[in-house]
């Protein structure tokens, strides 16, 4: 099930940072979002850590803190910025500094920075403008580091949710059919994160980690996930509710749980 629009899409369907309207939805549940979404691997927090400048890191779409607790416990200063206000609060409650906006119209008021990370948030930033933005505010030899978790549902609960979900929302702007990596597992968001900062002139040739893991979930434990996944936030309550039984009796028909296969890629680059 994607957790945005980065799945293959109707042709007219506009790019995720477009759809303002579910970009700034997940602070609906902002505690749910912080308790239900998945870490980022220590591996990949250290590598970047590591290929930046210094310890000052810019996390964008810092969301409730998430990836930005894990650079503060790996020693960085870290300042977030977050378009939804009701997470940039569930943030700085436990201890994180965010300013509100959108990274594109946000004013860095001349600071500088190490790093610009993004996790799972860089494309709802519009991938040209945002590269050059973060051009515009790391140091010499600054490293902008861009990723998301990549996943595959088990065949029959991935079918039922894509079923549900188009029942409920048949003219919704995404599709929710289960994604299909390609032989080198690069997914659509990936690529335009990398032909963005190609574009924007500010970056050295892009990189491309990736950081395979696996986690085990229960029917109850993914149900109360699903929620904060962009495609469902600003669903009803009827057909979330739709949507849900159905992913839950899928589960139920595979023995009440399954295990994730997850990899984590991050597009990272140095500015020129």
């Amino acid at each position: 099930m994607p957790t945005e629009p980065s799945g293959p899409s109707r042709p007219s369907a506009p790019e995720p940072h477009q759809l303002r309207q579910m970009a700034e939805s997940f602070g609906v549940n902002a505690e749910r979002y912080d308790r239900t979404r998945p870490h980022y691997p220590d591996r990949l927090v250290r590598r970047i850590v590591d290929a930046g400048p210094g310890p000052g890191v810019l996390d964008v779409g810092c969301g409730t803190g998430i990836a930005a607790h894990q650079f503060a416990a790996a020693g960085c200063r870290v300042l977030g910025v977050e378009p939804d206000a009701r997470l940039a609060d569930f943030a700085r409650r436990g201890g994180i500094e965010v300013e509100v906006a959108t990274f594109e119209s946000w004013d860095p008021a001349g600071r500088t920075f190490d790093v610009v990370a993004a996790g799972q948030a860089w494309h709802w930033v519009d991938p040209v403008a945002g590269a050059a933005k973060a051009a515009q505010v790391l140091r010499p030899g600054g490293l902008l580091a861009a990723f998301w978790h990549i996943f595959q549902l088990p065949a029959v609960v991935a079918e039922a949710f894509a079923t549900a979900y188009r029942r409920v929302q048949p003219d919704a702007p995404v599709d929710p059919r289960p994604q299909k990596q390609d032989p080198d597992g690069h997914q659509p968001l990936v690529v335009k994160a990398t032909d963005g900062i190609r574009e924007s002139g500010g970056f050295r040739e892009p990189e491309q980690w990736r950081f395979g893991w696996e986690q085990t979930y229960t029917r109850d434990e993914w149900l109360d996930q699903m929620p904060t996944h962009g495609i469902l936030t600003t669903l009803p309550p009827d057909q979330l509710a739709q949507v849900l039984d159905a992913v839950g009796t899928a589960i139920d028909a595979i023995g009440g749980s399954f295990t994730m296969p997850y990899t984590t890629v991050a597009v990272t680059a140095a500015r020129s």
